[in-house]
């Protein structure tokens, strides 16, 4: 395994935020490299022609309407909260 397939799959697990241990980066640097090679593959398809689609099928009208209702009773909000003062939620301060 060289040095920069090994710095890849750091790479990686640090966008997808997680840690790994030794033996499971030797095992997902396989399974990148496998991912990879099908990506490599599939720039083989001629796709001339074809509209770039995000679903399979067509898809129409996959919203409900938009009606307004009863929201929650604020007790049960605040339940769920992990802090809360002045009947809104605490969050921790993440702009400075």
């Amino acid at each position: 395994m060289s040095g920069q397939n090994e710095m890849d799959i750091d790479y990686v697990s640090n966008l997808a935020r997680i840690e790994l241990t030794a033996a499971e980066r030797e095992k997902f640097q396989g399974q990148l490299g496998d991912v990879l090679k099908y990506f490599e593959k599939l720039q083989e398809v001629d796709v001339e022609g074809v509209e770039p689609t995000a679903h399979a099928f067509p898809r129409y009208n996959v919203w409900d309407e938009d009606e307004p209702r009863e929201g929650l009773p604020l007790e049960s909000v605040l339940r769920n909260a992990p802090k809360s003062r002045n009947d809104q939620v605490v969050v921790p301060k993440v702009v400075e």
